[in-house]
């Protein structure tokens, strides 16, 4: 009886925090459609979107060490990896795949790399998410000089990537995130 409840707190508190996730999710991706509307260029989207997530979260950072002792254990249906929080990686990979398509660099890009842009740029959210859990900064400063700073070199990268000469490293990279990182997150791994 006790473990039964105890079970129940538990199920309680991560469907909570499930909850929190999802609305954060969707608050997030609204909120940085709008910011982006009028804009075309992939840095500038890029970083609209990344500054968006840190907006909508500001109210939540002095919890985000408890979530992430959670999120961190890679068997707890609170991790950003786990089945359980699909529905909010699917809505946030969705606003980058938007972040990319509506930019002027999109009609540029390989088919290939547009495909797989989205799931990159999530992961890149996980790094910034990583990074803002542990800044002490007031109004986490470190974090958005960090997006500042980085966002131009990642919009450089994926720019990059559309000429031939690169063509063979974005494929290699391609393969191992496939291989390796997207298998993590709910794709199997190819033979």
């Amino acid at each position: 009886m006790v473990r039964t409840v105890l079970d129940l707190s538990c199920s309680s508190k991560e469907f909570l925090i499930q909850g929190f996730y999802d609305r954060m999710t969707y608050e997030h991706a609204a909120d940085a459609r709008a910011r982006m509307a009028h804009t075309r260029d992939f840095a500038e989207r890029l970083e609209i979107t990344l500054t968006s997530w840190l907006d909508c979260a500001a109210g939540y950072h002095e919890f985000a060490a408890q979530f992430f002792r959670t999120a961190a254990d890679p068997d707890s249906p609170l991790s950003p990896f786990s089945n359980e929080s699909h529905p909010a990686r699917a809505t946030a990979v969705e606003l980058f795949r938007e972040t990319l398509s509506g930019s002027d660099l999109a009609p540029k890009l390989d088919a290939e790399l547009v495909e797989l842009m989205p799931d990159l740029l999530w992961l890149h959210l996980m790094v910034v998410v990583l990074y803002w859990v542990f800044d002490r900064t007031p109004d986490t400063e470190r974090t958005r000089a960090f997006v500042k700073r980085c966002t131009p070199l990642v919009a450089k990268v994926v720019n990059l990537s559309r000429y031939r000469v690169f063509r063979p490293l974005v494929r290699d990279a391609k393969g191992l995130i496939q291989d390796f990182v997207l298998p993590t997150v709910g794709r199997t791994v190819r033979p």
